[in-house]
């Protein structure tokens, strides 16, 4: 551990719980210094009681909310890949999706479904969630995401057919703009079967749709 791990790692240290991040030193004095500037630039003091550590905290969310260009997605399914005869849909839904809009720099956030029929190979479940994280700690449009997705599992488990949709609320159509506060957006890519098949895609529908009980 690095001396900067360790006094963070104090730093954090609270109620017998122990929080080690990982960031790079560097990064966060140089977004810092650009945050302290932005403050100033609007008006507020950085140096009052409030916001002496604002620059320094809003730098480290910033370098996690982008963690997302430091991964290889296609190198997270590939290390979990398995030979396994199974031809049916396999469905993740309900997977929690956290971004950032390139337009604004402003959240937006829901939920991805991603389905993939097998074609001689599965790979390990939460690796579906994680490449779905890998692209949405980038900034980006969620029509990019929506396709990022779905070309990632395409392209490297080579299955019989994707599927992902998308539903998401955008933090720049509810706090600016038009201020619709309910909206939400939806988007979805297919490939293969999915695709070419109306029964399949109806079934991914009718899953993602069904709630249990």
């Amino acid at each position: 551990m690095t001396k900067e791990e360790m006094d963070m790692a104090e730093e954090n240290h609270m109620d017998g719980y122990t929080k080690v991040d990982h960031y790079n030193p560097k990064l966060v004095a140089s977004l810092a210094d650009k945050y302290r500037m932005i403050l100033e630039e609007i008006g507020e003091d950085p140096n009052r009681e409030g916001l002496i550590k604002t620059p320094e905290r809003v730098a480290k969310a910033m370098q996690f909310l982008t963690h997302g260009y430091d991964l290889d997605p296609a190198g997270i399914l590939k290390s979990a890949m398995f030979a396994e005869q199974y031809n049916q849909m396999v469905l993740i839904k309900d997977i929690e999706v956290y971004s950032m809009c390139e337009h604004h720099m402003l959240p937006f956030f829901g939920k991805a479904h991603v389905a993939y029929i097998p074609n001689g190979c599965i790979v390990g479940l939460s690796k579906i969630p994680r490449v779905v994280d890998a692209f949405a700690r980038r900034l980006q449009v969620q029509e990019r995401l929506t396709t990022d997705i779905l070309n990632c599992i395409q392209d490297t488990l080579k299955p019989i057919g994707v599927a992902v949709v998308i539903e998401a609320k955008h933090m720049c159509m509810v706090m600016r703009g038009i201020q619709k506060q309910n909206s939400v957006a939806t988007t979805s890519a297919f490939t293969g079967e999915f695709m070419t098949d109306e029964k399949t895609r109806k079934e991914f529908i009718q899953l993602i749709s069904a709630k249990l009980t």
